[in-house]
């Protein structure tokens, strides 16, 4: 037996590592992804006050902190039983779409396009953002400059570009101003030009993956989405739904607060992060996939003319089945890309966003709460528990990269099968490994908050660097 460790896993966002066992013939045996590091939210948020939580639930992450801003913003709506304004919605809403656009531009552009570029099997001191600017200039200024526009978004409407406070409990803090409608929507038509480019350019460069196509976790799951009564894509209202991969419903209508009754949470020993499942399938035969991809499967339309037309041409690639190639991940971001510039123009000119009723107010009206959004990676849930005095007694958290968790370690164990084995130990196989995890794009910050029990060892040293004593812990 031979364990082949990736440690780190590269380009992604937090800590994990991947180990690959091949048996006595040198095939792979097993492969799996483990999440090394530890966060914890969901314990040290007991005993502060229901109002600190959208402030603290967004450190969780500096890439996708508007994500829990908004689920724990409505989960506490619904505390206080209040319902906000439509203005303080399409605020939020505003601002979800932006922090989607800025997220999906920073794993196109920073972190995948490197293999899109080069090849999965370049040298890796040239698989990286500052190759592209070397050899692509205007490509990487392109998503500079796509990654700030959602950016800008966030920080004119929300206060801070990172950790945005604009979004409280009962809609938004501030009206948007006149000046801000129109400097945004002045960058629109160049900002959808970028994010047409850059789709462009995937599709054409597609034929030359299929052997990663054919293999980055492409298997039959589950997906599930938030989505509406037309189907059309949603990130921010709607109910859950899950399809099969036939594209069969097989249950919609779900409502957030009921998440419990059909999703599972199982611990894996050796990660820290937990592993979502359809309840009714049990463990881990409901494995399911969420984000871009999931969303796109479910959506019968984006609701905007040029996302639209995109969509139609998704909808082809498996026949008009749900499209099961994690690969095409890629592709699904890219046309959310386009959907959320075109969303936020529309909600721009939208009468009703310029409104100066912008915020409900309360108190504590329920013990319980449970707030559900689309974030970049897929759908995330805040349940919140506290006292009649509005002191948190119980928080847990499903996180988006959480539920796709399971089709990730599938992924990874196809992805080996197809490129490793003893004859074939090389840096481009072992990059393909890691890219599959690229594809979920996911964000181990956030989503380890599950006390498994993980294998390390810690070195101590001294000034001179010398190992003075090893401690393992199993």
């Amino acid at each position: 037996m031979k364990t082949i460790v990736i440690d780190p896993v590269t380009r992604i966002e937090g800590h994990a590592k991947i180990t690959i066992s091949l048996n006595e013939e040198g095939k792979v045996d097993d492969a799996k992804i483990h999440v090394t590091q530890f966060r914890g939210f969901e314990k040290f948020c007991e005993g502060r006050m229901y109002s600190e939580m959208p402030a603290l639930t967004a450190r969780t992450c500096g890439i996708c902190p508007v994500s829990h801003v908004i689920a724990s913003t409505k989960a506490i709506d619904e505390i206080l039983a209040v319902t906000p304004p439509q203005a303080g919605v399409n605020i939020r809403k505003i601002i979800n779409l932006a922090q989607i656009l800025q997220s999906h531009t920073l794993n196109f552009f920073h972190l995948s396009s490197p293999d899109f570029i080069y090849g999965f099997d370049a040298p890796k001191e040239d698989r990286n953002i500052f190759k592209m600017m070397q050899t692509h200039p205007q490509m990487a200024r392109d998503g500079i400059n796509l990654r700030a526009f959602g950016q800008k978004i966030i920080e004119e409407l929300g206060g801070k570009r990172i950790h945005p406070t604009g979004v409280v409990p009962g809609g938004a803090a501030h009206k948007i101003e006149l000046s801000q409608k129109e400097v945004i929507l002045a960058q629109i038509p160049d900002m959808l030009k970028i994010a047409q480019g850059a789709l462009e350019f995937f599709k054409t460069n597609l034929h030359k993956f299929q052997k990663e196509i054919d293999s980055f976790a492409a298997f039959p799951s589950l997906f599930m989405a938030l989505t509406n009564k037309d189907k059309t894509l949603e990130h921010y209202d709607g109910t859950l739904c899950f399809m099969d991969s036939d594209g069969n419903i097989i249950k919609d209508t779900i409502e957030p607060r009921d998440y419990k009754e059909f999703i599972g949470e199982a611990v894996e020993e050796d990660s820290y992060l937990k592993s979502p499942y359809y309840k009714p399938l049990g463990y881990p035969q409901g494995m399911y996939r969420v984000g871009p991809l999931a969303r796109l499967n479910i959506a019968s339309t984006c609701g905007t003319p040029l996302a639209d037309e995109e969509l139609k041409k998704f909808k082809t690639l498996n026949g008009g089945k749900p499209v099961l190639n994690s690969f095409y991940y890629h592709y699904a971001r890219l046309i959310e890309i386009i959907y959320t510039i075109e969303k936020i123009e529309e909600l721009l000119n939208d009468e009703e966003t310029m409104s100066e009723n912008v915020k409900a107010t309360s108190s504590v009206s329920k013990t319980k709460g449970v707030g559900c959004s689309e974030a970049p990676r897929g759908t995330l849930f805040h349940e919140y528990h506290v006292t009649k005095d509005g002191v948190i007694t119980e928080v847990n958290l499903i996180i988006a990269t959480g539920n796709n968790n399971l089709a990730m370690n599938a992924g990874v164990k196809q992805v080996a099968l197809a490129f490793v084995d003893s004859e074939n130990i090389t840096d481009g196989a072992l990059n393909r490994v890691e890219a599959v995890i690229r594809c979920f794009d996911p964000c181990l910050s956030c989503s380890t908050h599950a006390l498994g029990i993980l294998s390390s060892k810690i070195e101590i040293v001294d000034h001179n660097k010398k190992i003075v004593k090893v401690i393992d812990r199993s």
